[in-house]
């Protein structure tokens, strides 16, 4: 089977899609008939360019900045279309040649002008004009974009709606997204988890004081400042940890800003974007993770990922978030400093139920989310597919 996997962003860059779509892209280059044969023969598309990295070393074929007439070219060859995100161009290239195309939703595209369900300049979420029918207000909802940006995202919505109901399978990574998003031909399968090497272990010895951490993008929709609120109130509280902001983003400038003007400085620090080998030293030492985001969130990969350290996580009641922890959730009010500050310090307080906490936490992370398991679940649907593809033409 020859798949094309298109993907807007690609390593080198860094970020949740591109985490998921190599380790997909990985798996499936990788996978073996029973014979020991290669089943796949893959070739990854994507705009990002490749500045200094090393694609010879990737056990499938990369495409970069593929003009229209080699975009088609390749369409024309393959047997499967898979687009991370509904990119208009293979949509709509694939579904002209007649081709299984498959669309795996990382965002909101296809009912959110934005694709972030959430209102960036005012920090609140996407009330959902677009599925409720009111498209003036859709189309003008983030005073930040000026009139034609505002009203080419509103119509490009149509566009990748209509596309993505032509679509020969439309992945969710979590079942919530789908009763967003509403499109026909769902399945759901979940986001797989590259095991980590060095994994959660007993520490030598106690921290001195507990080590509360975020990790992300320090933007508006990840709450990195209802996290700093709580803190302002816990260390008010006397409640003695530190704060790890793990990341970067524009926020940053700000963050700092405001906490070096606070008494409890000393106790926040702010790492910037760490390289793996030092962030899984530095996330040895946390003692919860917090996951506050107000929106924009289909899986929660910085939650699932330490989970499968054992780390106990903390998360917005976000829907997608809500369903990744599990039974083992513990969530609070989004946007709510007050509450997330009560879940921090009772945590905090009880050494045996963090421990507790971290153990469900990776034995369900370990069930639900091994790369494995995402990378079946893919080969099963193309297979399918191209067999219903074959038995249609026949």
């Amino acid at each position: 089977m020859k798949l094309l996997l298109y993907s807007h962003y690609f390593a080198p860059s860094i970020g949740g899609v591109e985490t998921v779509v190599m380790s997909l892209a990985r798996g499936l280059a990788e996978s073996r008939g029973e014979l020991g044969a290669a089943e796949i023969e893959l070739t990854v598309v994507t705009q990002t360019p490749r500045d200094s990295f090393k694609d010879e070393e990737l056990p499938f074929h990369v495409v970069r900045k593929a003009n229209f007439l080699r975009l088609l070219k390749l369409v024309v060859v393959a047997d499967v279309i898979h687009v991370a995100g509904p990119a208009l161009s293979p949509l709509l290239l694939g579904l002209l040649m007649r081709k299984p195309v498959v669309v795996e939703h990382h965002g909101f595209q296809v009912i959110c002008p934005t694709g972030q369900l959430f209102i960036e300049s005012r920090g609140e979420p996407c009330p959902g004009h677009f599925m409720a029918g009111n498209q003036s207000e859709c189309w003008r909802c983030d005073p930040a974009l000026d009139w034609f940006a505002s009203k080419k995202l509103w119509l490009l919505t149509f566009v990748r709606r209509w596309l993505c109901k032509k679509a020969a399978a439309n992945i969710m990574p979590t079942q919530w997204l789908g009763t967003q998003l509403k499109l026909p031909n769902e399945t759901m399968i979940h986001h797989g988890l590259v095991p980590i090497e060095a994994i959660r272990k007993a520490r030598p010895e106690p921290r001195q004081k507990p080590l509360v951490v975020f990790q992300g993008r320090l933007v508006t929709t990840k709450g990195a400042f209802v996290l700093l609120e709580a803190a302002r109130i816990l260390f008010g509280q006397k409640v003695e940890f530190e704060l790890l902001f793990i990341g970067d983003g524009p926020e940053k400038t700000k963050l700092e800003t405001i906490t070096k003007a606070a008494p409890w400085a000393a106790h926040v620090r702010f790492a910037g974007r760490l390289e793996t080998t030092e962030l899984e030293a530095v996330l040895q030492e946390a003692s919860v993770v917090v996951v506050p985001s107000l929106g924009g969130e289909v899986f929660g990969m910085v939650a699932a990922e330490n989970m499968q350290r054992g780390i106990p996580v903390i998360a917005s009641d976000l829907g997608s978030l809500a369903e990744v922890l599990g039974d083992s959730c513990i969530t609070f009010r989004t946007g709510d400093s007050t509450e997330l500050a009560n879940k921090i310090r009772e945590l905090l307080q009880s050494p045996k139920r963090l421990e507790e906490i971290g153990h469900q936490e990776k034995v369900r992370a370990a069930q639900a989310f091994p790369v494995r398991k995402m990378v079946h679940e893919h080969r099963l649907l193309y297979g399918r597919l191209t067999y219903d593809g074959t038995a249609r033409s026949n």
